[in-house]
């Protein structure tokens, strides 16, 4: 069909309103995902037809408040609306998308929008949660305020956008007049909008008392200007506690049936390429990875936990005060926050900040945050060289290793920022404002669901890149074959040894190996494939027919603890993987950012681990 006869429909709401679910909802999989010309912001478009074989092309325009832009996101959705892009044609059809739950925030954009000229449906989204909630919304004296019509849509089920695809479906598209000039509204015509927006409500709003005194006096407490940061600092502290404490059994078990799936493989097959790639190549490097998982879950239960609760928010406002010193704001938490997860989302989730100078800077500390890809390798050397014991008989040794650790990645973001602040330009300081959700009981079905998602992204991740590159990190380690009459082990000959070799003058300041520098390379792709790639060059470096089963006890057998402290203060600091280089070069448009970020944490990593490794052979480690 001609795209001149397609319907040309915009999604326009605010950030967290359900309009990315409503767009999956009504497009399914026939949709594409690409950048607007010339800026980093996703551009998602999709197609659905109606009941009656109308075709609608569907363009999910990125959250914003307000018309008037504060960030590149709000800018582009401006933009894209008002006509103002030649690159994208003007919606013939706005859907804004509203969360019933939250009018009194959402409908200011709806106001604004209405001045386009360009026709327009609300979607109460999230009306099935306003019900329960005791949210009473007339839906026609809405429309009458509103003076457009109005639907109610839940996203999340599958019959959710019915009423939202039967308006689509009727529309009468080509009969309005061509919308005139939009220009920014005055303080004045804001003013007016926003006393709009409570006489709406009040004329078509009934919502119930609710009793906050036990929010409040939560409040008191955890946004206390004094026990505020010591409580959300002992939150974190119990957290890393929890992946150690928690985590012993189900990693034993992974370890065990891992150690079982090589012996079995050992003795099935005969010696030759294919046994060695399975055993030494499969099993010694995907496995080491893998037992990792339990570890990595317990992380993001506290994390989820945390987020479904409605205490992030408070912790973003709490530290507001503290991140100013370093040059960055509470905006600056929320990503930050996301990048122990993974840098890639966390510099992501920068474009919600909307001062030029705080995005640039959060973006540049954002990989100085330990993302779950440092926790295998944290893991495996602090189990091999931190022993297991009590701490005031209740405290875990290892986990209060792991919180110095994460600790001090963040100290280091925050001086790194700091340092930023001043040798840039300095920009007036926009105030926080945010609005702190009720605290609530963390749902078991949503935490379920996010822990679901985070162990079939690692799942996949294992089984696509980390799998492929140990393939890789084989094939060079095991060619080629050693010459006639060699004696050592067969891998210091292959492509694998040649290079760790010539690397090592390089890194032999700071305690590193041949073994650890071949381990550094396929790191740069993942973090965790250094663990993994450890064990795959252990076990070939066995002599004979022996080969590693436990690459923990081999290493801690074998490296001195100033070489595994050195190592952990290098992956402190480590250049980020490519991934995250790749986005950062996107989000910034730029390739100077990202070569800049990768020459100062590769400084950064060498200088700490050698400072590291100098002061732990003076006291003897």
């Amino acid at each position: 069909m001609d795209a001149a006869l397609h319907l040309r429909v915009a999604l326009l709401g605010n950030p967290n309103c359900g309009k990315t679910a409503l767009f999956n909802l009504l497009t399914g999989s026939r949709q594409k995902v690409a950048n607007y010309a010339g800026v980093t912001v996703e551009r998602k478009e999709g197609l659905m037809r109606t009941p009656s074989g109308r075709l609608v092309r569907v363009l999910d325009l990125p959250g914003a408040y307000s018309l008037s832009p504060l960030s590149p996101d709000e800018a582009l959705t401006r933009d894209v609306v008002t006509g103002l892009r030649s690159d994208v044609e003007r919606p013939e059809l706005l859907v804004c998308v509203t969360d019933a739950t939250n009018l009194r925030l959402n409908l200011r954009l709806v106001l604004e929008a209405r001045r386009l000229g360009v026709p327009i449906v609300v979607a109460l989204n999230m009306s099935d949660l306003a019900r329960r909630r005791g949210i009473v919304i007339d839906r026609q004296a809405l429309e009458r305020e509103l003076g457009m019509p109005v639907v109610e849509t839940v996203g999340v089920h599958d019959d959710g956008a019915r009423a939202l695809v039967a308006h689509l479906d009727a529309c009468i598209r080509d009969q309005r007049p061509v919308p005139g000039d939009w220009t920014p509204p005055s303080v004045a015509e804001v003013v007016q909008t926003q006393q709009q927006v409570r006489r709406i409500l009040q004329a078509a709003v009934r919502e119930p008392e609710v009793d906050t005194r036990l929010d409040d006096a939560i409040d008191r407490v955890v946004l206390h200007p004094f026990w505020g940061v010591p409580i959300l600092a002992a939150i974190l502290f119990l957290m890393f506690q929890a992946v150690f404490g928690w985590a012993q059994l189900p990693m034993d078990a992974l370890e065990q049936g891992m150690q079982h799936a090589g012996a079995l493989l050992q003795d099935a097959m005969p010696p030759g390429v294919l046994r060695s790639l399975l055993v030494d190549g499969v099993v010694a490097g995907v496995g080491s990875v893998l037992v990792f998982l339990p570890q990595i879950l317990i992380l993001f239960l506290f994390i989820l936990a945390l987020e479904d609760s409605g205490y992030l928010p408070r912790a973003a406002f709490l530290l507001d005060r503290v991140m100013a010193v370093a040059g960055l704001s509470g905006r600056s938490f929320i990503p930050l926050l996301s990048s122990f997860a993974c840098a890639v989302p966390g510099v992501m989730a920068t474009r919600s900040i909307t001062s030029w100078r705080d995005r640039l800077a959060t973006i540049m500390v954002a990989p100085l945050m330990t993302c779950s890809a440092r926790l295998p390798v944290y893991a495996l050397l602090i189990g091999a060289f931190v022993p297991e014991r009590q701490v005031a008989g209740l405290f875990n040794l290892q986990g209060m290793v792991l919180f110095a650790l994460y600790v001090a990645g963040i100290v280091a973001a925050m001086a790194v920022a700091w340092a930023f602040k001043h040798l840039r330009r300095q920009e007036g300081a926009a105030p926080l404002l945010m609005e702190l959700p009720a605290y609530r009981i963390p749902r078991l079905r949503s935490l379920a669901r996010g822990l679901a998602e985070r162990a079939g992204i690692f799942i996949r991740r294992v089984g696509t890149i980390i799998l492929a590159l140990m393939v890789l990190v084989w094939f060079i380690s095991s060619f080629p074959a050693p010459p006639a009459g060699a004696s050592g082990a067969a891998i210091q000959y292959s492509i694998a040894g040649i290079l760790g070799s010539a690397l090592e003058p390089l890194f032999r300041p700071i305690g590193f190996n041949w073994q650890i520098c071949i381990a550094l390379i396929p790191g740069l792709a993942a973090r965790e494939i250094a663990v993994a790639a450890l064990g795959t060059v252990y076990a070939l470096s066995a002599t004979g027919d022996a080969v590693a089963d436990q690459l923990g006890p081999v290493i801690a057998g074998s490296w001195p603890l100033a070489t595994a402290l050195s190592l952990l203060a290098w992956y402190v600091f480590a250049p980020q993987c490519i991934s995250t280089l790749a986005v950062v070069r996107r989000e910034t448009n730029s390739w100077r950012y990202p070569l800049l970020m990768a020459g100062y944490l590769f400084g950064l990593a060498w200088v700490a681990s050698f400072l590291t490794y100098r002061i732990a052979l003076a006291v003897g480690a």
